[in-house]
């Protein structure tokens, strides 16, 4: 699963890396963004790449309201070929969400401890996903709206979660958005594997992260080891 993600980086730092046309007033580094809100995702157009803001919360052209991206900001690898929500995506609606790291909770308990994830290298990265537009036709206007795929962990994430999203460095980015997949003549299984653990790192962060309201840099810092205070025993 992903269920929150940051991007903590400028527009200038992914246009080369990415090869984006174009420039994106507004764009900003985000440190815990959460299912509903909208962020840049890299679309092919005319063979060239560009950021188009989009709501994260995927919701199919055929949807009766916008509701059902509630439940949709997640797409299972295993079974993109399945659903109707997705396989008419795959072939021509495949989009990278740029990031440099994502959340995950590890259960100790009762309690749920927030885990930031990110390269090793500290380098930005994007999540494969899928995208679509929903026409409202009360407001006349169009909704983009996109998924976050995920596979199966790799070791490292298996201590906090059985799912990962697909992570991209811009060679792989590349060939998700460029190749020539088919709902009908694709094995998804080789393109959608999950990232090495070698390449990965994970620290335990403050619980702020647990509100998508805070969105600092504080979000992502390693939780300080607490010493224990030594009790002062009165002087006889």
């Amino acid at each position: 699963m992903c269920g929150r993600f940051g991007a903590s980086f400028q527009y200038r730092d992914i246009k080369a890396f990415w090869n984006l046309r174009g420039d994106l007033p507004g764009f900003f580094p985000r440190y815990n963004i959460a299912p509903s809100q909208e962020v840049p995702v890299i679309l092919r157009n005319e063979s060239r790449n560009e950021l188009k803001p989009m709501r994260w919360g995927l919701v199919p052209s055929w949807a009766q309201d916008p509701s059902m991206g509630q439940g949709m900001i997640n797409a299972r690898a295993e079974t993109l070929l399945e659903k109707p929500s997705f396989k008419q995506l795959v072939p021509t609606r495949r989009c990278l969400v740029p990031a440099d790291g994502f959340y995950e909770w590890r259960r100790e308990g009762k309690h749920k401890v927030p885990m930031w994830i990110h390269l090793k290298n500290r380098e930005p990265f994007a999540f494969a996903g899928l995208w679509d537009s929903w026409l409202d036709r009360d407001a006349g206007s169009q909704l983009y709206t996109f998924t976050i795929i995920t596979t199966r962990a790799n070791a490292l994430l298996r201590r906090i979660h059985d799912r990962m999203p697909v992570i991209y460095d811009r060679e792989m980015g590349q060939q998700w958005l460029d190749g020539p997949f088919g709902a009908q003549s694709m094995d998804l299984d080789l393109v959608l594997q999950p990232l090495p653990s070698e390449l990965m790192e994970a620290h335990e962060v403050s619980t702020l992260v647990n509100s998508p309201e805070n969105d600092t840099a504080e979000c992502i810092q390693p939780v300080s080891s607490i010493q224990p205070v030594k009790r002062q025993l009165p002087l006889l």
